[in-house]
């Protein structure tokens, strides 16, 4: 148990120190990787979870919830974007006794056709542009409560005649009761650098980002209830749009009127927080349900709030296949539709 310990103290130290030298704030490149690639976890309002129930679609979102229990799991995940845009993934399972559970996966955005033209207006045919990221997942159970994981990332970008190539490493660990009811996780996500650039000499960081989950399953209800944490690494996640009607300006001054030290508060907590419920009233069934605040807030349009920032979707079973469906609803000008199928390949 002492040893066992010592694993866990040292994990977290290595967690606390990456994070103390990580860089905030500017623009990042390779934005894709942040996006949701799982049905499931697009369902409940974000791009991580901490639920330990063998979905092999969790992998990359969260690399501790990696079980031997996947192994010879396959899964494929489409996302229909916006516009002529589409992303997804495809992920497989193996497990060996003496070093831990993998999971490999390949994830990929498609930007679509563009015209090439010049300043003058002149056209010179198309082009193409796409990111993709090789994924090799890796998680140990420490004991029955314990249990750490890790992505690495190879990333490769081209946009036009650029291209660009970098490495990132995501880092997590995850907590579940005995009676498996309550899980935790947190995790350091996209720790790397771009090793070639877009152009000579201009080095883009990537979105690091701190998350932290929780999930509760009720013992008498068919009900499990998910609370994420996103950017603990960034307090103030807030902007000031002038052109916003909700934002008051002195007529006098035209200086933005500042909210109550109260509000900003609430305001930037609320901004952290992803809210999720999924009813499952069978392992072969359920409905889930998300809110997103933050996306709420940054894609609104105050004359027409409608259900912006909700998600909703399931999964069901199907002889040998487990498929999920998801609805985002990211802005009045479209939504997201994400669909993900998984199976094992050893009932075949």
């Amino acid at each position: 148990m002492r040893q066992k310990s010592r694993i866990i103290l040292l994990f977290l130290l290595l967690l606390t120190s990456i994070a103390a030298s990580a860089q905030i704030g500017g623009s990042h490149t390779y934005q894709f990787l942040s996006l949701p690639n799982s049905a499931r976890v697009a369902a409940l309002g974000g791009n991580f979870l901490a639920v330990k129930d063998d979905d092999i679609s969790l992998a990359i979102a969260n690399p501790s919830l990696i079980t031997k229990e996947m192994h010879n799991k396959l899964a494929l995940s489409y996302i229909n974007y916006y516009s002529d845009v589409n992303y997804g993934f495809a992920a497989y399972s193996r497990s060996f006794n003496k070093i831990g559970s993998f999971v490999a996966s390949l994830q990929y955005i498609n930007y679509g056709s563009f015209t090439q033209a010049d300043a003058n207006g002149e056209t010179y045919g198309t082009f193409k542009a796409g990111e993709y990221a090789l994924n090799i997942g890796w998680a140990r159970s420490l004991d029955s409560n314990f249990s750490i994981g890790s992505n690495l990332k190879i990333i490769q970008s081209s946009l036009e005649s650029y291209s660009s190539f970098g490495l990132a490493v995501d880092i997590a660990a995850t907590y579940q009761s005995k009676n498996k009811r309550f899980i935790s996780s947190l995790m350091f996500k996209n720790i790397g650098r771009q090793l070639s650039y877009y152009n000579e000499g201009n080095r883009e960081s990537l979105p690091f980002e701190i998350q932290f989950g929780l999930s509760e399953k009720l013992k008498h209800a068919p009900f499990r209830f998910s609370l994420i944490l996103n950017h603990l690494e960034k307090w103030d996640l807030t902007y000031e749009d002038p052109l916003n009607p909700s934002v008051k300006i002195d007529p006098l001054t035209k200086e933005v009127i500042e909210k109550s030290k109260f509000s900003k508060f609430g305001d930037n907590l609320m901004r952290h927080l992803v809210v999720g419920v999924e009813f499952v009233p069978s392992n072969s069934f359920n409905i889930r349900l998300g809110y997103n605040y933050q996306r709420r807030q940054e894609m609104k349009v105050e004359s027409a709030l409608s259900t912006i920032g909700f998600s909703w979707g399931f999964g069901f079973r199907v002889s040998k296949f487990y498929l999920s469906y998801a609805h985002v609803i990211q802005h009045l000008a479209g939504s997201s539709n994400f669909f993900t199928i998984a199976t094992n390949l050893s009932s075949f």
